[in-house]
């Protein structure tokens, strides 16, 4: 079952993922950036790096979704 999340980089909002996991959230917009897996650091189920800038993935419940 896919649930959604907001990726987002610092306070700054990113994208909007559908997955299974937050993480798997973060590496599909990561790797959509052109970035290879072996240079995504995984720093816990919330969280990803790439060459010093952090991803963080926080859920987005489906009222948020429809609200806008």
């Amino acid at each position: 079952m896919s649930s959604t999340f907001e990726v987002l980089s610092g306070r700054r909002a990113l994208a909007v993922r559908e997955a299974p996991t937050a993480q798997q959230a973060l590496v599909d917009y990561v790797r959509g950036l052109g970035v290879p897996d072996d240079e995504i650091v995984r720093l816990g189920p919330y969280a990803v790096a790439w060459r010093g800038a952090v991803y963080k993935a926080a859920p987005v419940s489906r009222d948020r979704l429809k609200t806008g």
